[in-house]
């Protein structure tokens, strides 16, 4: 956890606390699915995102670390969902999800009712496993949001 972030809040629910209340609300939506997904506790992560459960990676440079498998950055006007193995691979979900734009791993929602949360949830849940079991056989030797489609 980021040490300056950690000194502001000392927990997920302080955290929360800190947002307006639609991030508030939209929050605890995100965190009750992500949850239920993952089978694990939120933790707070850098300056202000969610992640859920873990994977090591090991790149051939040498760099190593461990990452959220699922995680999301709210914030006032717009919510950031990160897929890690990358959007490209949901572009059939992604067309039926609604109003929201995207980069390499995540996905911009400004507010959940902008978007049909039946696929957002099937998106996670399909990014969730595809990360889990790229990494049952030990760390994860790429970044998978640049290398696979």
């Amino acid at each position: 956890m980021d040490n300056i972030l950690a000194q502001h809040y000392s927990s997920v629910e302080d955290y929360i606390a800190s947002l307006d209340e639609q991030t508030q609300k939209e929050s605890h939506v995100l965190i009750e699915m992500m949850q239920r997904i993952s089978g694990h506790e939120p933790k707070l992560l850098n300056v202000g995102t969610l992640g859920f459960d873990t994977y090591h990676y090991r790149y051939d440079s040498g760099r190593e670390g461990d990452s959220h498998v699922l995680g999301f950055y709210p914030r006032k006007g717009k919510i950031t969902v990160y897929l890690m193995d990358g959007t490209a691979r949901y572009s059939e979900l992604l067309a039926k999800l609604g109003k929201y734009t995207t980069t390499g791993y995540c996905v911009y929602i400004k507010r959940l009712s902008d978007v049909e949360l039946p696929i957002l949830e099937q998106i996670v849940q399909q990014s969730y496993e595809y990360i889990k079991s790229k990494s049952q056989d030990g760390p994860i030797d790429r970044i998978l949001w640049q290398t696979e489609k």
